[in-house]
């Protein structure tokens, strides 16, 4: 068949146009960026995020040059300006330079990352551990690397986007149940737990937005009774949940071997980067060779290596870190309660939220607290459901009892404006 000229050059110019790339406005994720910056100004809502924080890290700190009260960090325990956590991140600079520069499966690892990883697992109770460059990576990796399509993944739905973002990359089939519904849980694993070769539960020890944890005894029961691997992400309970700060096992009684896999943080207790998975010989072998989050990025810096393995160690030689965060954090929740203030779920450890509502409400009022010298953050959909925004208050060991009454007290008062 011939095609005249004229309607080729036509269809030349028309593929021509249709393969000029987009540009990046376009994307639907830009939109909603824009969107939410034009409706805050609309409203004058200053935006909350990305303050430039230009003082120490610790309970007080300085935004915009003016001293804060600082309830936004996860400086659980006090740790980020530890004397011991800062002498021996320089002198594993001094040691080892600053960088391994490589994965440590290629490159090799120093005496550092071996000993952290003991030191986990030990913490912890169970046979071995894995040190990734962050928590996220560890997450992603971990279940895109052990779940596959024949698989079943359920989880609760709060579980946090690293999580999620893995269960996506597994391929595996997935259910979700509502927070802390076990029974809901236990109706998935009787109906669907046959059809599929493998099945993994995935719960958070101490939840990020909630501030609340679950019956591990009970959940450990559950996957028992249907075959089922256990996952927990624990994030914001290693170094702070339980007597000595050893994670949600030690908070319910029950040994950290009954669950097949612990993931946590270095970030946030113990006050230096990266995450962690733990679990038994097996599981770790099989990471350290196949996880790409591992195996195809560089291993964790000696710097963050020492600051972490010396968080660990402090944790174990100075227990009343632990024990005056939990006296804060009943406190803070006593306290709240006395002012009429809405602490949703929580128990009363680490993360505390003052719920709000209305996202608009909510965002006025974390810029508004802020005036007054309390640094807190936003939560709000779709890091939780519509209408349920909140004020989040990260407690640490080190606040005064003074300093947790003041913040309630603006908190209380700018949200009764």
């Amino acid at each position: 068949m011939n095609i005249m000229p004229q309607t080729l050059n036509k269809l030349r110019a028309r593929l021509d146009r249709d393969m000029v790339a987009s540009p990046f406005s376009s994307l639907p994720e830009y939109k909603s960026i824009k969107h939410h910056q034009n409706l805050g100004a609309l409203l004058g809502i200053e935006n909350p995020f990305f303050r430039s924080t230009e003082g120490p890290q610790g309970r007080h700190t300085l935004i915009d040059g003016k001293p804060v009260l600082n309830f936004a960090w996860c400086d659980y325990l006090g740790l980020s300006k530890h004397p011991d956590l800062i002498a021996a991140s320089k002198a594993a600079i001094d040691a080892y330079g600053t960088s391994v520069s490589a994965s440590r499966m290629v490159s090799g690892d120093t005496p550092l990352h071996r000993e952290l990883e003991q030191e986990i697992a030990r913490t912890i109770g169970v046979e071995g551990a894995l040190v990734f460059v962050s928590g996220h990576a560890a997450n992603v990796s971990t279940i895109g690397t052990i779940m596959s399509a024949d698989d079943l993944i359920v989880h609760d739905e709060f579980v946090h986007n690293s999580a999620v973002v893995g269960m996506r990359l597994s391929g595996a089939k997935t259910m979700t149940f509502r927070h802390n519904n076990l029974e809901a849980l236990e109706k998935i694993l009787r109906e669907e737990r046959i059809k599929y070769k493998n099945a993994l539960v995935v719960i958070e020890g101490l939840y990020s937005t909630e501030g609340d944890i679950p019956d591990l005894a009970r959940v450990v029961e559950l996957k028992e009774r249907y075959g089922a691997w256990l996952m927990v992400d624990d994030a914001h309970g290693c170094g702070v949940l339980g007597k000595t700060g050893a994670g949600l096992a030690e908070h319910c009684g029950v040994p950290g071997a009954k669950v097949d896999i612990w993931m946590g943080t270095l970030s946030k207790a113990y006050a230096s980067c990266g995450g962690y998975i733990a679990g038994n010989r097996e599981l770790i072998d099989t990471l350290r060779y196949s996880a790409p989050g591992f195996v195809f990025s560089v291993g964790l810096p000696p710097s963050m290596t020492a600051a972490a393995l010396t968080a660990l160690r402090v944790v174990k030689r100075e227990p009343q870190r632990v024990k005056k965060l939990h006296e804060n954090g009943a406190l803070f929740l006593r306290e709240a309660k006395a002012r009429g203030l809405d602490t949703g779920r929580s128990i009363g450890i680490g993360m505390l939220p003052i719920m709000v509502g209305s996202t608009t409400r909510a965002a006025k009022a974390v810029s508004q607290v802020l005036e007054r010298g309390i640094n807190t953050s936003l939560i709000m959909s779709p890091g939780v459901p519509v209408n349920a925004a909140r004020l989040r208050f990260f407690l640490s060991c080190e606040f005064t009892p003074e300093e947790i009454t003041h913040a309630l007290d603006v908190a209380k008062d700018v949200l009764a404006r």
